[in-house]
């Protein structure tokens, strides 16, 4: 069965993981503060200081706050994770030391996964978010298709309990377990839409990424194995025990493992295409379950 585009997805350029206060004229002079605070930040490495320097102010309650924010990202950490927020599609999601920030290409997942949940409508479509790390992708689903019943999980408590500050108030439940592990059996075969935004990056290669990923965030969330594919497998591997007829799973990867991950859903006997973005750069594999009676797919 072949697997239809999304055609109807938004663009996700444009939407930076945190997004600045309205930025004044180019040649309006900074404001003191912003720059005192810039100035440290610029110093450390940060290469938006100033856009950085405004958001910690727009989010400290007090100077002296302020002050232990900036401190606090010049010694490495994420930006969000200073903030204790993120920007994804327009919303505001809470994140914390110890868990992953969602990334910008990430919000094109999540745009490929509302499309998909949307066509499911008037019924109500029952969505999986594995690997749900924030719950970002599962939050930004909720938001958009109200009706959905969702239900994210991820292996790190630490995650978890993020992910329920963000799901659980748009009516998701967020469970603690390994993959499919996690969710309940009730679910077996009556699932939609599958998102799965697994770790893929090769192991060997966890030592090149920024420090703020590589020192700062769970390296369960960041590491794929030997050529960045293990959990992909094991998911394409559990995804039609858990799709109902023409159900479809999606999973973030990079364009150069995007051939071997549709091989690997089509040994899985999903249909498998891929879909792709320009600007951010993302690439998401989408396989569809095929109904009973379909010829067997290669």
């Amino acid at each position: 069965m072949p697997v239809p585009p999304v055609s109807s997805v938004p663009s996700a350029a444009g939407i930076a993981p945190v997004s600045a206060p309205d930025p004044a004229s180019p040649d309006a002079p900074v404001p003191p503060r912003v720059a005192e605070l810039a100035a440290g930040l610029r110093a450390a490495g940060c290469v938006f200081a100033e856009d950085e320097a405004r958001l910690i102010l727009a989010t400290a309650r007090t100077p002296d706050e302020a002050t232990a924010m900036a401190a606090r990202r010049a010694s490495g950490p994420p930006l969000e994770h200073v903030l204790g927020w993120a920007e994804f599609l327009g919303l505001r999601i809470a994140v914390g030391p110890g868990v992953f920030v969602p990334r910008r290409r990430t919000e094109f997942l999540a745009s490929c996964a509302v499309a998909l949940t949307s066509r499911r409508l008037p019924a109500p479509p029952v969505v999986v978010d594995l690997c749900c790390g924030s719950g970002a992708v599962g939050a930004a689903v909720l938001t958009a298709v109200p009706g959905a019943e969702l239900v994210a999980s991820d292996i790190d408590p630490t995650a978890v309990r993020c992910a329920r500050r963000n799901v659980e108030p748009r009516g998701g439940r967020v469970l603690t377990g390994d993959l499919f592990d996690a969710l309940p059996a009730a679910l077996r075969g009556r699932v939609d839409v599958l998102i799965a935004n697994v770790p893929y990056v090769p192991s060997g290669e966890v030592a090149l990424l920024p420090g703020e990923a590589r020192d700062h965030e769970p390296l369960v969330a960041l590491d794929g194995g030997a050529d960045g594919l293990d959990v992909l497998r094991r998911v394409a591997v559990g995804a039609p025990y858990w799709l109902g007829p023409n159900g479809v799973l999606l999973v973030e990867t990079s364009g150069t493992q995007a051939p071997h991950a549709v091989a690997a859903f089509r040994r899985a006997g999903l249909g498998a295409r891929v879909q792709e973005c320009d600007e951010p750069p993302a690439t998401v594999v989408i396989g569809v379950r095929p109904t009973e009676g379909d010829p067997p797919l290669g």
